[in-house]
């Protein structure tokens, strides 16, 4: 959308008789249907007055074109001033000029960043070099018209209030100055010979019309630039599950009729690789020349990510890939293909700084996206604004009429491949009870330190490996470095230990970030991230008594924004407002201490508290699993007899599936338990049973015993199953099971979408087998009983 267009005579009149605020704001109320703000309107008025100069040039052409404000594709960003025309080979040319009224401006150490007044105060903004140039990138790597056509794109900066060109061309910022120049209030006449060079000659056939109204799809360029940056790159290498869950979201883009719209839910807890399959997703889908994005609500996991795949910190064309999620209000129904939405959990109805804006986000994305994936983990909401649990997710799909599928990621790849010690966490800071009582036989480095000097200086050996250890703490003490740099934040001077929080300067990359071992971190520097080392320090906001955790949300400091409105809520709802902070503390400090892949150091500041997980760690004797039982030939793990318990583990159904026609009568009548592997984690409704016959071959060898899911939810199809036949024999007495790959044909009917035939595939190397192709009249008569999910 163009807010204001017309030729440059037109312009240059309208700047004349003092009309071109008030016929830009009437466009501006009649297309976005609100009315801008007066300091924004007198901002078009002066600015407008200042391009009238550079503009007042007889070599720019009369017909050239003027275009303000405007809205970027994929964004909620409009450009301020665009002339369009042909330059001196006749190639179509635009030039976008970013605007800025700044009569000040300071350097800081963040690539891209500088420091102005805007509004009420000194903020960090982004450089107008670097807006202008990922500006001309984003319309370059999204416009087919662009694209296709050969248009020439070209960017600048335009300070007409700056007198000194000292910081906002200060070395520092070449990169991205030298990709569009500054210009500033004394450059006017370079200004315009800067335009003439890109436009000598008259726009005749409405350039920005042309893009404003042409497809949207990437460029072969950037596909191939993100493709390349992850080959050989192993933090993005998918193995197990993480493989089955690419497929699936890949099978449901590509299956989508247009005007459906989809939801995939994947669940997944610490370190079972949701990043890794969202970023693979993300290049895939661009590759297809899919119109995709990667969106979080915390800024630290997209720029890391970024960082790690150009392999700089400095900003790359790449960064329009990544957004945050409040930048979809008002987005155009279905206008992505895919939004790859990584640690869901954290999303928040409002968006912006003062939480004012939009009306949901979950809401937002699932409107603005043919398909949204939502990767999630609920255990890791960490404030009073975090809503993205699986429920609300489905609410919103069914509201906007979006099918729903569900997987989940199990293999744990962090904490050395350890569900045990998560399991752990989970009993000891009293989440939820399980049955891992001590940290025996896990091979995973967690260590009690009687001082934060010590775990500091044991993090600090373990980063000169390969600078992947760090410290982070609770949010207890007050961020006074921010405004003072000289200043410490948190301080135990009976232990000789001072320490800053993480630097401003170091942004959101704080993890990364070749130094940031001297600071400690936070939740929101580190969450969706990993290293192979953590030193947390918890706080006390987190203590126990007599072995009872007890949390104190008025211990963390004020300026921690996870707990706004806490103190408030105590008022209208004091238990729900107890529980919550006790959830939100709880999670957060399980989430700092899963945050490592080799090991987790902890320091607790409470000396009882310190020495109860000592004892935890050290005092308890080994509980052992029951002795494997030899009755299930070839399962060779630990079996636990029935009325037994043991961690991890899940029932095994000796029901001899049937990998061929429907099976002669079996009963599931034994409950004994086999304790899964390592890189596998128990969860409701799984089981362990074993596959007979050779129809499945490619998938499961004959005689597998293989793990299930007891009555899946959502679509079936395309996974393969466990099929109930109880036509044949009554299920309260049994039933004749097959397992298949499900495929199902669909059409309309008077109840909507309906099943017409459904077939069960094999997937053998034996020629004999044949699908099983069932009426919808044999399905009513059909229960898919379990969906497998991988041989154990």
């Amino acid at each position: 959308m163009i807010v204001y267009t017309a030729c440059k005579s037109k312009f240059l009149d309208d700047v004349l008789d003092d009309q071109i605020h008030e016929a830009i704001h009437q466009e501006f109320q009649r297309k976005l249907f609100r009315r801008a703000g007066e300091s924004e309107v007198n901002s078009w008025r002066n600015s407008m007055k200042e391009m009238r100069q550079v503009l007042n040039d007889p070599d720019i052409p009369g017909d050239s074109l003027v275009s303000i404000e405007y809205n970027i594709p994929l964004t909620g960003k409009r450009i301020d001033f665009i002339l369009t025309g042909r330059n001196a080979q006749l190639e179509e040319s635009a030039v976008i000029i970013e605007l800025k009224q700044w009569s000040d401006v300071q350097a800081t150490q963040q690539d891209a960043v500088v420091n102005t007044w805007l509004g009420k105060g000194n903020i960090n903004t982004p450089h107008p070099s670097y807006q202008a140039w990922t500006y001309a990138a984003l319309i370059e790597d999204y416009s087919e018209v662009v694209q296709n056509e050969q248009v020439r794109l070209s960017a600048c900066a335009y300070l007409h209030n700056l007198d000194s060109a000292k910081v906002i061309n200060d070395p520092f910022y070449k990169a991205h100055t030298d990709r569009a120049p500054v210009f500033i209030s004394k450059d006017a006449r370079k200004l315009s010979e800067f335009l003439k060079k890109h436009v000598k000659y008259g726009d005749q056939n409405d350039l920005m019309y042309r893009i404003e109204h042409g497809k949207i799809r990437p460029s072969k360029n950037l596909a191939d630039s993100l493709s390349n940056m992850l080959l050989g790159n192993r933090e993005f290498l998918m193995i197990d599950d993480q493989k089955l869950v690419y497929e699936m979201a890949l099978d449901l883009a590509h299956s989508r009729n247009d005007s459906s719209k989809r939801v995939l839910i994947v669940e997944g807890g610490p370190g079972t690789g949701k990043s890794v399959v969202a970023i693979n997703l993300l290049s895939e889908f661009t590759q297809r020349g899919m119109v995709c994005q990667y969106v979080s609500k915390n800024a630290a996991p997209r720029a890391v990510f970024e960082a790690k795949l150009t392999g700089t910190f400095k900003k790359t064309r790449i960064a329009n890939l990544f957004r945050g999620s409040g930048n979809y209000i008002g987005a155009e129904c279905n206008f992505f293909d895919v939004l790859i939405v990584d640690e869901g959990q954290r999303l928040t109805a409002k968006s912006g700084l003062l939480s004012n804006k939009g009306e949901n986000q979950i809401k937002e994305l699932i409107h603005a996206s043919k398909l949204c994936i939502f990767f999630v983990d609920e255990d890791q909401r960490v404030t009073f604004k975090d809503i993205g649990s699986k429920a609300e997710i489905r609410k919103w799909a069914l509201a906007l009429g979006a099918e729903v599928v569900e997987q989940e990621l199990r293999s744990q790849f962090r904490c050395n491949g350890s569900d045990g010690y998560i399991a752990w966490l989970n009993h000891h800071l009293q989440i939820k009870p399980t049955a891992n009582l001590n940290l025996d036989e896990l091979d995973f480095d967690f260590k009690i330190f009687d001082s934060p000097t010590a775990l500091h200086n044991a993090i600090r050996q373990k980063n000169e490996v390969n600078n992947k250890a760090r410290v982070v703490a609770g949010y207890c003490w007050d961020w006074k470095s921010k405004k003072n740099p000289n200043a410490f934040d948190i301080e135990f001077p009976e232990h000789d230990y001072k320490a800053q929080w993480n630097l401003d300067d170091d942004g959101s990359t704080w993890i990364i970030k070749p130094n940031s071992v001297e600071q400690v971190g936070c939740i929101h520097t580190c969450q969706g991230l990993e290293l192979d080392y953590v030193g947390v320090i918890v706080g006390p906001d987190f203590v126990v008594r007599n072995g009872e955790v007890l949390t104190d949300a008025f211990k963390r400091s004020n300026m921690d924004q996870s707990i706004k409105g806490f103190k408030g809520g105590l008022k209208t709802d004091r238990a729900n407002n107890l529980a919550m902070a006790d959830a939100v503390i709880k999670n957060t400090y399980k989430t700092l201490m899963t945050r490592g892949m080799k090991g987790c150091y902890v320091y607790f500041t409470d000396d009882e508290t310190r020495a109860h997980f000592q004892t935890l760690v050290n005092g308890f004797e080994h509980v052992e699993v029951a002795p494997m039982l030899n009755k299930y030939e070839g399962l060779d793990l630990p079996i636990v007899q029935a009325g037994q318990e043991a961690a991890n583990s899940v029932p095994i159904f000796d029901l001899k599936f049937a990998a061929g026609q429907f099976s002669e009568f079996q009963q599931a009548d034994t409950f004994d338990h086999v304790v899964l592997p390592a890189h596998l984690r128990a969860s409701e409704g799984y089981f362990v049973a074993r596959v007979e016959g050779d129809s499945m071959n490619k998938r499961i060898p004959p005689g597998a015993w293989c793990l299930f899911h007891f009555n899946p939810q959502g679509t079936r199809n395309g996974k393969i199953v466990v099929v109930q036949h109880r036509r044949i024999s009554d299920p309260e007495l049994g039933g004749q099971y097959t397992i298949k790959r499900y495929k199902s044909e669909k059409h309309f009917g008077e109840d909507g979408v309906v099943n017409s035939v459904i077939v069960l595939k094999p997937e053998s190397t034996n020629d004999k087998h044949e699908a099983i192709v069932l009426s919808a009249e044999d399905a009513e008569e059909m229960v898919v009983v379990a969906e497998f999910l991988t041989v154990v």
